[in-house]
């Protein structure tokens, strides 16, 4: 079901092959990872989601490159004995793309759940973390963090917990270590969206705000830790 409100495309190869996660009334869904480039030349690392009924769209060379339509989607996963929140592209269309293998595009319009957090990289550059409740069909919502760079992050440090916000970007891999309590690192994966563009968006009913600022709540977010752009 398409969303204005949740929109993104992405050119990739598929990395490996696809596993069965779940199935819902009947359906199955996959989840691999879609390897998508940068103009740097670097590689992001995402996070897909397929329906079943997608998997014939998907050619027979294994290194084929695919263009993906879909959704920004989040889910809650227990990992250690915690909610952690899990970001995936789910997939809406599939079809061959010879060209623009850079396209990774995401549209996003949703109302913030969590105070922005504003600050400066150790390389000087400011940056602002957001968490944006995005709704969707059925009385879900999706919960997408954000992040906005030098300008941007100056603007989105001025909103609140509830206000609405449009954005585009892209939907990006970062790895950071974790340190745990044996003073030992781990090395996770995050996934957010850079913003492109940020702006308020048209004054909507937030009076279910509280009610994602709880939900949100339930969720282990890691600190950022060291960020660079590639």
């Amino acid at each position: 079901m398409e969303n204005p409100n949740n929109r993104i495309i992405a050119v990739g190869r598929l990395e490996g092959g696809l596993e069965l996660s779940h199935e819902v009334m009947n359906e199955p869904f996959y989840t691999g990872t879609l390897l998508v480039k940068r103009l740097s030349g670097a590689v992001d690392r995402l996070p897909v989601t397929i329906p079943g009924k997608l998997m014939g769209a998907l050619p027979e060379e294994a290194d084929s490159q695919l263009l993906m339509t879909g959704q920004v989607r989040s889910y809650n996963k227990v990992v250690e004995g915690a909610g952690r929140l899990m970001v995936t592209l789910f997939a809406q269309s599939i079809a061959p793309s010879p060209d623009n293998d850079t396209l990774n595009k995401v549209t996003l319009t949703g109302a913030l759940c969590k105070p922005p957090v504003y600050r400066s990289t150790p390389f000087g550059r400011e940056i602002c973390d957001m968490m944006l409740a995005v709704n969707r069909a059925f009385g879900k919502s999706d919960y997408i963090p954000c992040i906005a760079w030098g300008r941007n992050a100056q603007y989105a440090s001025r909103f609140g917990v509830g206000d609405r916000v449009r954005l585009t970007g892209r939907l990006q891999s970062r790895e950071y270590q974790k340190l745990l309590e044996s003073g030992e690192y781990l090395s996770r994966n995050a996934y957010e969206v850079s913003c492109f563009t940020l702006e308020a968006a048209a004054e909507g009913d937030v009076s279910a705000m509280p009610a994602f600022a709880a939900q949100a709540n339930r969720y282990v977010f890691e600190p950022a830790g060291r960020r660079h752009m590639n």
